[in-house]
This record gives structure tokens, sequence and C-alpha cells, in this order.
């Protein structure tokens, strides 16, 4: 005997077998699909072959072959949940929805369904029927209108939504719309901040689920996801799938426009506004534009110098989730990534696969403009401000402005005057990471930059990009006042000073002012007056 079902018919108890047994004997004289029941090949017939959908909701449009679906599907409208947990004040629209969330008080002693491949369990047979299309690949739901499939239909709803731009459901307190309910739910999260997921071990509440089943990972440490390829764990299932299609290449996201494509949907939403020009969001101390509200929110953080990421081992906290991740490694020490060329290591695969290039020569992003390549994405980007002129990050408390926010970020350092690069062998601390490495090449000696075509050592590799130029020839920068060239802006900025008169650095004790910073500490060395002004 299976289980204790027992029935009131020989027909009833027959149908029952066939959940243990798989058996389907009703097939379908269209296409492979076969049933358990005949009741349920007839359904699939009136849905799928027969077209005819005579049910329609008045509120939206929604239409189905069946009566019962739409009497499901006006709840939505209702919002009636007339299954009731007898165990706390939960209701449901549907209900096996109930029947999950009654796993909570009962136990996993009610997840008789067991996947035999990795020993996922669950309550409803019909959502192990779901999960084990993760390990066969069978993707039935097909798209009428290009190559998509998917193993589960209400993803190939959201993705008709591509092809249809049908968005249904509408905020009433803007502009906002969606093809799906739950996504308006979410949306409507940050009108009424709501947040009804609260965590029972601090202070902490989320709009949504998922988002506090991650939070709790911190208390509990858990990330029970792990990929098969490399060992990086994850405490949800949704950022495993992300994580895979760096192994996969999969990029499902693409561009209508060109033959962009991208694995994650922030990135094609970046990508459309090169074509369409749009950035929406906007920076109402400085005028800077984005496209991504998290852009903005992060963006807005160097006026206000809130650093929400603090660290748990020391006082250290910072803006930034990614400079935390980086500081962390002080503590940790874990570089599990190295490469076989040099003996680098990294904390990341991505660092190894940026030093990498480095002994390739690899240099994948073209600017559209000139023949220059590089060899990271953030370089190109420098260089291209060269042709737009754009410079959009701007300090909010003086008139510099950048064409990258790092260099922003360092920037406003100036003003506040923290300096958080501190040397492990000296007083000296600085703005930059890059200046703290220029410094302690002072301790070692080591002079790494090395002129390919003379005797030429040197610990910056600025300088040596200045001095190959005197090999090259090159000297890009020139006066429109009296035609001189040299190898780089600083010294165009300091030559342009004898056309102005301009004389920027002044002696407080005397009349003495200077082009150069340089001269006036010369002067101050002679004169022997006080330097507190420098």
């Amino acid at each position: 005997m299976e289980c204790d079902f027992k029935a009131s018919s020989k027909q009833d108890l027959s149908r029952h077998i066939r959940k243990h047994t798989g058996e389907k004997p009703y097939k379908c004289d269209h296409c492979d699909y076969a049933a358990a029941q005949k009741t349920t090949l007839d359904r699939h017939i009136v849905a799928k072959h027969s077209g005819e959908k005579s049910y329609k909701c008045e509120e939206c449009g929604f239409r189905t072959a069946y009566r019962s679906s739409l009497i499901l599907h006006m709840r939505k409208h209702t919002g009636e949940k007339p299954y009731k947990c007898d165990q706390c004040e939960y209701s449901a629209a549907q209900k096996n929805s109930l029947d999950r969330h009654m796993v909570k008080h009962t136990g996993e002693k009610e997840k008789p369904f067991t996947c035999g491949e990795c020993g996922y369990s669950t309550g409803d047979r019909f959502r192990l029927s779901l999960h084990m299309r993760k390990h066969t690949g069978e993707k039935p739901y097909k798209c009428d209108q290009c190559d998509y499939s998917a193993a589960q239909k209400n993803s190939l709803d959201r993705h008709m939504a591509k092809h249809t731009g049908e968005k249904p459901y509408k905020c009433d307190q803007c502009d906002y719309s969606a093809a799906q309910k739950n996504s308006l739910d979410r949306h409507m999260a940050k009108h009424t901040g709501e947040k009804p997921y609260k965590c029972d071990q601090c202070k902490y509440s989320a709009a949504q689920k998922k988002t506090l089943d991650r939070h709790m990972a911190k208390h509990t440490g858990e990330k029970p996801f792990m990929c098969g390829d490399c060992g990086y764990r994850t405490v949800s299932r949704d950022r495993l799938s992300l994580h895979m299609r760096q192994h996969t290449g999969e990029k499902p996201y693409k561009c209508d426009q060109c033959e962009y494509s991208a694995a994650h949907k922030k990135n094609i939403d970046r990508h459309m506004a090169k074509h369409t020009g749009e950035k929406p969001y906007r920076c109402e101390e400085c005028g800077y534009r984005t496209v991504e509200k998290s852009d903005l929110s992060k963006h807005i953080r160097t006026h206000t110098g809130e650093k929400p990421y603090k660290c748990d081992q020391c006082d250290y906290s910072t803006s930034w989730k990614t400079n935390l991740r980086r500081h962390m490694l002080k503590h940790t020490g874990d570089r599990p990534y190295m490469c076989g060329e040099c003996g680098y290591r990294a904390a990341q695969k991505v660092s190894l696969s940026r030093h990498m290039k480095t002994h390739t020569g690899e240099k994948p992003y073209k600017c559209d403009h000139c023949e220059y390549s590089a060899a990271r994405k953030n370089t190109l980007i420098n260089h291209l401000a060269q042709h737009t002129g754009d410079k959009p990050y701007m300090c909010g408390q003086c008139d510099y402005s950048t064409t990258h926010l790092c260099h922003l970020r360092t920037h406003v350092r100036i003003h506040t005057g923290e300096k958080p690069c501190k040397c492990d062998q000296c007083d000296y601390s600085s703005t930059s990471a890059g200046n703290l490495k220029r410094h302690q090449l002072t301790h070692t000696g080591e002079k790494p930059f090395v002129c390919e075509t003379c005797d030429y050592i040197t610990s910056d590799k600025f300088a040596l990009s200045l001095h190959m130029k005197r090999h090259t020839g090159d000297e890009p920068y020139s006066c429109g006042d009296c035609g001189y060239k040299t190898t780089n802006k600083a010294s165009l900025t300091t030559h342009i000073m004898i056309h102005t008169g301009e004389r920027p650095y002044r002696c407080e004790q005397c009349c003495f002012s200077s082009t150069t910073k340089g001269s006036l500490h010369k002067h101050i060395a002679v004169s022997g007056h006080s330097s507190d002004s420098i």
C-alpha cells in the first residue's frame, strides 16, 4: 500500500492510483501531451488547441477557457481571500497557497514529495514536477513569436509581455504599470512604506519575503545554494541562477535595436539608455542624471556623506558595498584566485580576469569614434569623455566635475579631510589607494615600471607614460596662444599661466607668488617662512 487514501468508488481509487504509478492513459491527438484524467485532457485541448477563451475579465481584459480560472483571477481585483488559516491570521485566494502556508505550522513532516537528485522536498506533487525540470532541462512552454521557452507557464506569461507590451496593472499614485500583479504589489510598497516581513532577531523589516530571507543569512550564516562549477555559495536560488550565467554564458536579455545581449536585466536597462537617451533619475543637488534609481541613491551619498556599510571587526565604514568587500580582505586575507603566469592573487574571479589581460594584451573594449581600445570598460568610458566632453559627476562644494564616479569619491575627500588609505609602515595616509601604492614603493625601493627603449625605471606608471612620449615625440597638449606643445596636461596648465598672469601659489608672509607649488616650496625653504598655509 502506497498511502492511506480511501475512496468511495473503484473509479476514484483508479484515478488516485495513477498518482503513484505516473500512468497517463489520456493522449492528446494534436501534440505529445498526456494526462492521468480525461477532464484534465479536455481542459488542455480547449486551452491549447481550440483557441476558445470565452470567459473574459471586465476589469483588465484577461481571457480564459474556464470559468473556474476566471473566478480565481477575479480575486486579484476584489482582494477576496476565502481560504483562512486556523492557526494565524493568514488568508489566501487559492487553496494551494494555504496548503503551502500550513507547512510553517505543521513542519517538515508535511513535505512527503522529495527530489531524488538534490533532496528538495515539498508538500505539493505539482511543485515537485516543476522542480524536476531544473534537473531535466525540460521547458514545455514555448513562445510562438521567438525561440524562448520556459519551464513554467508564469515565466512564459511574463516573457509574452515583451512582445505585446501589455501592462494591465496600473499604480494609482504614479505612472508605473506592470505586466503582473505581484510586480505592482512590490512597487506599491515604495509608496506605502509597508514592510510586512519582520526579522525575529533584530529590527530589520522588508517589503518582500525573498529580501528578508537574504537578510536572515546574516544571522544564520547559512548559504544553502552552491555552484557545482566553482563552489560559490549564496542565500537564494535566484542569486545562484544569476551566478550560473557566468559559466554558461547565457545572456537572455536581448536589445531589439542592436546585437547587444546581457546576463542581467539591469545591464540591458543601462544599455537601452544609449538608444533612448533617457535618464529619468536626477540629483537635485547637482543635476546629475542616471538610468537607474540605485545609481542615484549611491550618487547622493557623495553629497550627504552617508556611510551605511560598516565593518563588524573595526571602525571602518563606507558609502559603497564594494569598498566594504575590499576592506574585509584585510581581515580575512582570502584571495583564492591565482594567476598561473606571475603568481598574482585576487579575491574575485573578475579581478583575475582583468589582470590576465595584462599578459594577453587583450583589449576588447573599442572606441566608436577612433581606433582606441582598452582592456577595461571603465578605461574606455574615461577615454570617451575626450570625444563627448561629458563630465556628469559634479562636486557639490566646488566646480570640480569628472567623467567617473570613483574620481569624484576621491576628490570629495579633499573637502572632508578623510584619508582612509593608511600606510602600515609609517604615519602616511592618503585620499586614494593609488597614492598609497606609490608611497609604499618608497619603503620597498621597488621600481617596477621599466622603459623598453632606454634604461629609465620608475615607481610611478604615470611617470613612465610621460617618459615614453620623449621617445615617440607625442605631444598632444598644445597652447592656443603660442603653439607650445607638451606631453602632459599639467605642464600645459602651468604654461598657460604665462599668458594669463595667474600665480595661484602665494606665500602668506611676503608678496611672493608662483605658478607652481614646487616653486613656492623652494621659496619657503630659502626664506625660512612658515609653510603652514601650503
